[in-house]
């Protein structure tokens, strides 16, 4: 199994450490773990010049720095997005490298492995918000394609880890495992849903009318004008 996770921060406060806490519970003898930390490794800002949708990504003038990223989330039969909660919403460092995923949206160029693949959002709040959070990272996991997700949000009541009470963090400890348990179980046996094959019909009948020739190049390459289905 590969997990690619990626962090909407640098600092080890409370989302990081849970997310270990995911990594323990999850990782096994074979599991390849390929992590990355924002702002260390995010993009500039987008600078909305559209390359990427109607030229092709390598034409973005970040790509050297979003596509490694890019190919490590395709590679993995899992992917976490973790962001503590800032101003009730994620990281704006997280959001900048998510505005350059906006070619892999259903709507654009979904990529064809992305319908097999599970999600995890990993989010923490000193008070509240981590839930509106984890609801944001999951409608990318959506969009890109991902079938299944899940969501971890914790409302922690302190500004670091260490000011977690040990009682808290044993709690926290507990419904990792078995979050993290319900995730082992659907690796590899995701499929996707009404609404997700839904959603894919109506973008694959939007590829036909010719509105962006790169989009639709690469829906008639993979085959799903002609029916065929990337699951």
């Amino acid at each position: 199994m590969k997990i690619t996770v990626i962090h909407g921060q640098e600092h080890h406060g409370s989302t990081y450490n849970i997310t270990r806490l995911f990594l323990k519970k999850l990782a096994g003898e074979n599991t390849e773990v390929v992590e990355f930390f924002m702002p260390r490794d995010t993009p500039p800002f987008c600078l909305g010049c559209c390359n990427c949708f109607v030229r092709g990504e390598l034409f973005c003038p970040h790509a050297e720095v979003v596509q490694p990223v890019v190919r490590a989330i395709e590679e993995a039969d899992l992917v976490i997005l973790a962001s503590p909660c800032y101003v009730f919403g994620m990281t704006g460092q997280l959001k900048t490298f998510l505005d350059h995923m906006g070619y892999r949206w259903m709507a654009h160029r979904p990529h064809p492995q992305m319908f097999r693949k599970i999600g995890l959002a990993v989010s923490t709040a000193a008070g509240a918000g981590a839930k509106k959070v984890t609801k944001d990272l999951r409608q990318h996991f959506f969009y890109w394609g991902i079938p299944h997700s899940y969501g971890y949000a914790k409302n922690v009541w302190a500004i670091n880890w260490e000011g977690v009470p040990a009682k808290r963090k044993a709690w926290i400890e507990k419904e990792v495992a078995r979050l993290a348990k319900k995730i082992l179980k659907k690796l590899g046996k995701v499929k996707p849903g009404i609404k997700t094959k839904a959603v894919f019909k109506a973008m694959g009948m939007m590829q036909k009318t010719d509105w962006n020739p790169a989009d639709r190049e690469h829906w008639a390459k993979n085959g799903w004008l002609s029916g065929k289905k990337p699951w």
